[in-house]
């Protein structure tokens, strides 16, 4: 924004909008069922009844990595400029195997940026299947809750917790929620979410 100032150009920074930014994976792209089945749609339903209303940016694009998210998010920060980033990444790092350091710099690279836009953060987590051993999903679980207490974001450890182990809320894939199950994943969300739009 510009301002005219004693005849001249003042450049002034906009303010954070009133929007939610989610980046995530699949887990957040509605895998398989309805956009407006998904929690990220469920979401934007709930916040456009606040007063005022928040919208919700939905960035998520399946089989997303961190290090994608973190090359696509620049620019999102300056189309949007939200108030809230929800990074829901890591997943596929960890189906892949990929180094958990590789995971962890491209996360603190995400929320770097995000905060220097002047937005909040949340982190929701993941747990990778048990065939994966407990070092790694271990350490996986230790990147999301290190980075939280040293950036200062918040934290949902386990996006699917109450979900991923209920075999009627689960596709048949073992990793993605049913429609079914997709409220469930919002108030997991929403208790973290929460008090973010309110800061």
């Amino acid at each position: 924004m510009l301002l005219w100032l004693a005849g001249a150009v003042v450049a002034v920074q906009a303010a954070p909008a009133r929007s939610v930014l989610v980046l995530g994976d699949s887990l957040s792209a509605a895998h398989n069922i309805a956009t407006e089945q998904g929690w990220v749609h469920l979401l934007e339903v709930r916040l456009g009844k606040m007063v005022p209303p928040w919208t919700v940016v939905n960035a998520s694009i399946s089989g997303e990595t961190s290090l994608s998210g973190r090359k696509r998010l620049p620019a999102l920060l300056a189309a949007h400029r939200p108030g809230v980033v929800v990074i829901e990444l890591g997943a596929n790092d960890g189906l892949r195997g990929l180094p958990l350091e590789q995971l962890r710099d491209n996360l603190a690279a995400m929320i770097d940026a995000a905060q220097a836009a002047h937005a909040r953060v949340l982190l929701l987590g993941i747990e990778l299947p048990v065939n994966y051993g407990p070092q790694y999903r271990d350490g996986l679980r230790a990147v999301y809750a290190d980075l939280a207490k040293r950036k200062h974001a918040a934290l949902l450890p386990f996006l699917l917790d109450g979900v991923a182990l209920d075999p009627a809320l689960m596709q048949a894939d073992g990793l993605h929620p049913l429609a079914a199950g997709e409220p469930k994943v919002l108030e997991n969300v929403w208790t973290v979410l929460q008090p973010l739009l309110h800061q």
